[in-house]
């Protein structure tokens, strides 16, 4: 894309034509790229939403009418841009909160269970991704057959729900983050399915034996068509047969309706001091160094406090022994990053019932940040006035340096620093 004036690139922030003309300086540039980037996040929940039979027409006219805002030489005000990105927020919190619906509706009540990770003997399939309806539709044409299904990454909380969870097909847990998969995928000696985004372009020892649904592809792989999982399924009975290896059982499914059903009991107990902060720690995991700052920071908060986890960002903390309070597991898995909304939900409900505003909950945010829905769910977050959240490990590169310090003195948002220092920091107040 290039400006239609100096026909130069939108990323370059000085032209010989005048501001007034080319209009891109960077900060402008800046968030145009993050209503962009939350658009793009908000369509993927807006899709899965719609595989529900969930719409909202008013979303819809938003998104058309935000990208609109992005094209060359239509929105050159810093202030009207920022009011679109904060609009973004809301209509992504109304989104989440249709696909939640959604997933409830068609799946039933969430609740804690205890999955099996790792295979058993037979052949197996692994589905990675976020869609349940692609999962839903798998095991249901796996039925009558001998072949288990195991999810991947984001596909874990799938076992929270019990029209999921209960089907004789559903074979466990396999695997961690998506940046795992190579090696993961080379292990698995059955086919892989990936319904969404996450998926890396595979190596060439296993790439025919990738499948993918929709829009998702990559190199070597074969598209599903129609949700027709027959090939996936033949290939499947044609590969090596899994060996039996479980590795440990783990729990899920601290859905927001689990805590909201326990809310008297968790009001009182913060009343009476017996909990001490609750910590929403999770997100987008990734590869590169600093992550180790969510592990580092989780593991240091009191034993009188609870983490609510959520998005691949879990699989940087899960490994590690929390410990119960007051009869609950301190870490507590609140499903996929398309379940942000039941962190929102919480939120606001204990604000309610301790007749205060969110901010003044003794609640911290340290969100793992990595790609486009996560910069739609921090929009959400913003948008609803939340402050002090950390994120990192490091800035978003489409984020100006203005742009990033409007957001620290409107929303007090902060890098991810020194784990330990930074919790010290949040216990003091």
């Amino acid at each position: 894309m290039f400006c239609n004036q100096c026909e130069q690139s939108f990323r370059c922030v000085g032209c010989s034509s005048s501001p007034g003309v080319c209009g891109k300086d960077e900060d402008v540039q800046s968030l145009q790229e993050i209503i962009l980037y939350g658009l793009k996040g908000m369509a993927a929940y807006a899709h899965h939403a719609r595989r529900l039979g969930k719409t909202d027409e008013s979303v819809n006219a938003f998104m058309e009418e935000a990208l609109f805002s992005t094209m060359t030489n239509v929105n050159f005000d810093l202030g009207s841009l920022f009011d679109i990105a904060m609009e973004l927020g809301q209509k992504n919190l109304r989104v989440m909160e249709m696909l939640d619906a959604g997933h409830v509706e068609t799946f039933g009540k969430p609740s804690p269970t205890t999955v099996t990770e790792g295979t058993k003997a037979g052949p197996g399939i692994l589905i990675t991704g976020h869609d349940l309806v692609d999962l839903a539709d798998l095991l249901k044409q796996c039925e009558g057959t001998n072949v288990k299904v195991y999810t991947h990454g984001e596909m874990l909380p799938a076992h929270m729900y019990p029209k999921l969870r209960n089907h004789p097909n559903l074979g466990g847990h396999y695997g961690g983050a998506w940046q795992e998969q190579k090696d993961e995928f080379a292990k698995f000696t059955g086919p892989v399915v990936a319904t969404t985004n996450c998926i890396v372009i595979p190596k060439t020892t296993y790439a025919d034996r990738v499948f993918t649904t929709r829009v998702t592809a990559v190199p070597g792989g074969v598209r599903i068509k129609g949700n027709d999982f027959s090939p996936l399924i033949a290939k499947a009975l044609k590969c090596a047969p899994l060996p039996e290896k479980i590795v440990r059982t783990s729990t899920v499914g601290f859905h927001r309706q689990v805590i909201l059903d326990a809310a008297p009991t968790i009001v009182q107990a913060v009343k009476d001091g017996k909990i001490s902060r609750f910590f929403v720690i999770g997100g987008c995991d990734g590869a590169e160094p600093g992550r180790n700052y969510f592990s580092d920071y989780a593991q240091a908060t009191p034993k009188d406090s609870f983490i609510l986890t959520l998005g691949c960002g879990k699989y940087r903390i899960r490994d590690y022994n929390y410990g119960e309070h007051l009869g609950l597991p301190r870490l507590m898995d609140m499903g996929q990053c398309n379940d942000a909304y039941g962190a929102i939900a919480v939120a606001v409900a204990l604000a309610n019932a301790f007749k205060c505003g969110v901010n003044d909950l003794p609640l911290t945010l340290v969100v793992s940040w990595f790609e486009q829905k996560a910069v739609a769910v921090l929009l959400t977050l913003l948008s609803l006035g939340v402050k002090n959240i950390t994120i990192g490990p490091n800035p978003p590169a489409f984020v100006s340096a203005n742009v990033f310090n409007i957001l620290q003195q409107k929303f007090g948002l902060r890098l991810t620093g020194d784990a330990k220092a930074d919790l010290a920091a949040v216990l003091k107040k």
